[in-house]
Parts: structure tokens; C-alpha cells; sequence
């Protein structure tokens, strides 16, 4: 096999096959900020066909290294099963499920006639509700962050590995969301048993059964318009029927909580009011009610000072406030119908040192993105709740990382490389980068690695991001893989790497 070396990468297969047969037929030297393809007369050994891969400096025209894409674990189903769909994220919403059914059991078990208590079943449902507003809370998801963030590195890899899944939080939103919903469903049907029962036609229990439909009606539409496939296509009004039917239903909540703890009164001999303070459900609306008040209440509107990088690229800078890294905002310019949340990067002076402000980079990735982009001159745009950790402050649970992005991915890793907390190599794959992200984003890559492989796709192809990852990994020794990226090509490199044995981290469609 014959390799050209003409400065234009020639690409074998676009993506890892992930059954441990295929590899790329072409070898790569890394050097600072680029990669080029060797030439056949320098490549160390051939097997099977195929040429080997190189990794590591290139001295006096030397190769160091030689790479092998080591095979994966298990069978093709096994590792789909392991790696894929066996997600902490669905294992998470499997074991909030489990929990849930095992109170229903208790239940039922406790029961005389085998007919849950309708009090306890709307304590079971309004407590999952709780709980996945909790999970949907700035304040809160800031604080389980840092607990989980603070493991020493003196701990074993295989905990922290675990421990640095914490972003895959969405699966406790969601589980115990949906079971809130079942719980409701239960309710309501009870509640509509006893008005069947009730010969006197009480007025609470008629109020109680309707108000109870409502919410579950509600309740309906949100899991309908959260379902992932119509989720991808219809956003906007995935966000319009969460947040909408959700404001309805805690409304409805709150006159359901009035009317069912009036039916308690009536049956006590308490005043309406003494029996709603008794009732969990009130106390659990209540967090939920300051949950959601907390976070629209610090609804600001921004003054933005854009920097055009071109026109596929935007830098949004703000000056309000300063921003640490690791953390990232919601905007908007319609905050009632839509939010875009986007990685900040701290802004500093290079002449004082002193932080002035913060900055998001936006690309093109639709309507909304391509308005910023094109909008010129400073205007203001909508900020709602606090700043929120995401996936990379999990980064500083490893000794050394490996971090991938592609496109406007390299946004939210800025942050992490002004951050310098770990050691990191970076790869980063994109289209004429300086062009389309300018010589600021590209000269902070190279500043945090002097040897980051940035690939040009424009003039390399996609190139093999499985094995050219794999490779930076075994050169410097990093005990995980982060990845920015769009949602195939983070699978792609998820998978591929933990399948082999490297913990790899990629944001979730719901973290």
C-alpha cells in the first residue's frame, strides 16, 4: 500500500465500526497544532493490510510511536447492550421506577381491601414531582456538583469514573417526572371512585376529581411533547408545552391541594387550613412553587456587545458580571417561547489580569443561532436563573484528560482551558478554524496545548476521530476522554473509547 504525503489527509472509514475489524488505512504524525499523513517509508509496521498509526513528536523525521487500535470489549450486542443503551441515564430512571413500585407494593401490601389510601398515593406522586423540579433547579444541580466534583484524585479510578457520571442528573428529572404521572393516574381514579361512592354529592369531591383530571391531563402533555423524537424536531414547542402545562398544572396544584385537604377537614373535624398544613403535599408544592419562582424571578435582561468571528461565528460578550469557569447561562430574546443554553468563558485583560467579564461562543445551528450571528452592533438579550455547572467541571475529578471538540464545540471547552486546573490534551476538528473562529479561539487552544491537533476538515477530511482520540490517550497518559460535540460523533467517540477500556464523558440529549 502506497501513501502520498500531499498535505491533504486522505480519509479511510468516516467512523469507528465499533467491531474491532475495521481501521483506518493511513498513518498520522502529530506536531503542534496540526496533523500529516507519513509517508509509507516511514511507518514502522504494516499488518493485515493496514498501516499502523503514529502518535507522539516528530524528531529529526523520527517516528517514537506506534499506536494499535486495541479491540473491543465483547460481542457487537454485548457492547450495545453494555456501552449504549445500558446509560446511567436510563439506569438512573430504572432505579427511581423500581423505588416507586416497591412503595406501591408496600402499599397495597398495608392496605385491608388492597385499595392504596388516596392521601398516600398523592403523597407518593407529589414527592416524585418534587423531586424532578429539584432536578431541573440551578441552585440545587450547583450543589450536587460540587459534592460529587470534590473526590480526590487519590481515590481509585474506578470510583471517580462513576462519580464523574453526576451530569447524567436528567435521568432522576425524568424518572421520577414519569412517575409522578403514574402516581396521579392512580390518584385520579381513586378520587374518581369516591365521588361514585359518595351519595351525598359533596362539592370538595367533585372539585377534587375534576381539578385531578386537569393534572393529569396536563401531565400528559408534558411527557407527550418530552418524548425524544418529537422533541428533536418540534423544540420550540417542546418548550412551549413543558413550560406552559407546567405553570398550569402547578397552579391546578395548588387548588387540588385546597379541595383534598377540605375533604380531610370535613372528615377530621379540622379547620381546611390546619388540615393543609398536615398534608406532605403541601409542603412539597410549596419547594416546588419556590423551585420555579427562584429561577424566573433572576429573569434579567442583558446588555450583549457582539464580536462577529465570521459568518458561521459569533463571541456574545457580557460585562454585567464576572463569570468562573466551569458554568453556563440560558438566553433568550423571547424569554417566554424559547432558550438556547450556551458555556460561558471567562473575559480577562490580558493587560491587568483583571476578569471584566464573560463571553459564550455561538455557531450557526439554526434560526435563532444564525439572527445572533448576523445581528450587528450591541443589543440586549434575556438571562434567566442562576449559572449552571455542566459536564467539564466533572473534568477536574482526573489526573489528566483528553478533550475533543468539533465545530463551536471548542465554546465550552474555553472555559475549561482558561480554568488550567488539568492537565489536558486537546483535539479539536472543525472547518478553516481560524477563518470561521479567528485567531483568539485558535491561539487559547494552542496556549492551553502547544501540541493540540486541531484538523482542518476543509482540507483533511473528517478524518478517524476514534483512533486519532485513542492515540492522544495512550501519548499522554490521561485517565479520561471529554468530548463537545454534535450528538452522533459523541456517541461515536463515547462508545468507541469506553468500549475499550477509557472512561469517556460526552453531554446527553437530557443532561
Amino acid at each position: 500500500m502506497e501513501v502520498q504525503n500531499t498535505g491533504k489527509a486522505m480519509v479511510g472509514p468516516s467512523s469507528d465500526q465499533e467491531n474491532g475489524t475495521r481501521r483506518p488505512s493511513h498513518g498520522l504524525l502529530y506536531q503542534p497544532s496540526t496533523i500529516t499523513l507519513a509517508s509509507d517509508s516511514s511507518m514502522s509496521k504494516v499488518e493485515d493490510g493496514n498501516i499502523g498509526f503514529i502518535v507522539g513528536e516528530v524528531e529529526m523525521g523520527q517516528i517514537k510511536d506506534t499506536v494499535e487500535l486495541p479491540k473491543q470489549w465483547g460481542n457487537n450486542f454485548l457492547r450495545k447492550i453494555r456501552y449504549s443503551w445500558a446509560s446511567s441515564y436510563r439506569k438512573t430512571f430504572a432505579l427511581i421506577f423500581t423505588v416507586n413500585l416497591a412503595v406501591f407494593v408496600a402499599l397495597v401490601a398495608k392496605a385491608p381491601n388492597g385499595r392504596p389510601k388516596h392521601r398516600d398515593v398523592g403523597t407518593a406522586a407529589s414527592a416524585n414531582l418534587m423531586a424532578a423540579i429539584l432536578f431541573r433547579q440551578e441552585n440545587f444541580l450547583n450543589i450536587i456538583y460540587e459534592v460529587f466534583a470534590r473526590a480526590p484524585h487519590s481515590w481509585p479510578l474506578n470510583i471517580r469514573k462513576r462519580v464523574a457520571k453526576v451530569f447524567h442528573y436528567g435521568g432522576v428529572h425524568s424518572g421520577c417526572g414519569v412517575a409522578a404521572v403514574v402516581w396521579y393516574i392512580l390518584y385520579t381514579v381513586e378520587a374518581s371512585i369516591l365521588l361514585v361512592e359518595d351519595k351525598n354529592t359533596h362539592s370538595d369531591i367533585l372539585a377534587n376529581m375534576v381539578t385531578s383530571w386537569v393534572l393529569v391531563t396536563m401531565f400528559i402533555v408534558i411527557l407527550a411533547g418530552a418524548h425524544p423524537s418529537f422533541r428533536v424536531r418540534y423544540h420550540d414547542y417542546f418548550e412551549a408545552f413543558h413550560r406552559f402545562a407546567g405553570w398550569t398544572a402547578l397552579v391546578n396544584f395548588w387548588i387540588h391541594n385546597v379541595f383534598s385537604a377540605a375533604i380531610t377537614a370535613r372528615e377530621t373535624g379540622n379547620t381546611t387550613g390546619m388540615a393543609l398544613l398536615k398534608t406532605p403535599s403541601f409542603w412539597t408544592i410549596l419547594i416546588s412553587t419556590g423551585c420555579t419562582l427562584l429561577s424566573w424571578s433572576r429573569l434579567r435582561l442583558r446588555k450583549v456587545y457582539p464580536e462577529k468571528l465570521s459568518d458561521h461565528a459569533t463571541r456574545l460578550h457580557f460585562r454585567y458580571a464576572g463569570m468562573p469557569s466551569f458554568y453556563g447561562v440560558k438566553l433568550s430574546d423571547r424569554p417566554l417561547l424559547e432558550w438556547h443554553a450556551f458555556a460561558t468563558i471567562p473575559d480577562v485583560d490580558e493587560a491587568t489580569g483583571k476578569t471584566t467579564g464573560f463571553s459564550v461562543v455561538v455557531s450557526n445551528a439554526g434560526d435563532w443561532t444564525n439572527k445572533q450571528i448576523m445581528a450587528s452592533g450591541e443589543r440586549k438579550l434575556w438571562i434567566r436563573g442562576s449559572p449552571l455547572h455542566g459536564l467539564l467541571y466533572t473534568s477536574r475529578l482526573f489526573k489528566r484528560i483528553v478533550l475533543v471538540a468539533t465545530g463551536s464545540g471548542i465554546g465550552p471547552c474555553l472555559s475549561l482551558m482558561h480554568a488550567n486546573i488539568t492537565p489536558t490534551r486537546i483535539y479539536w476538528s472543525t472547518r478553516d478554524p481560524q477563518k470561521n473562529y479567528g485567531d483568539a479561539v485558535t491561539n487559547a487552544v494552542q496556549k492551553a496545548d502547544p501540541r493540540a491537533v486541531i484538523w482542518n476538515t476543509s482540507t483533511q477530511g473528517r478524518g478517524t476521530i476514534v483512533q486519532s482520540v485513542y492515540e492522544l490517550v495512550r501519548g499522554s497518559d490521561a485517565e479520561a476522554v471529554f468530548i463537545i460535540s454534535n450528538p452522533k460523533v459523541t456517541d461515536l467517540v463515547v462508545f468507541g473509547m469506553q468500549s475499550r477500556g477509557v472512561p469517556a464523558y460526552g453531554a446527553i440529549f437530557d443532561s
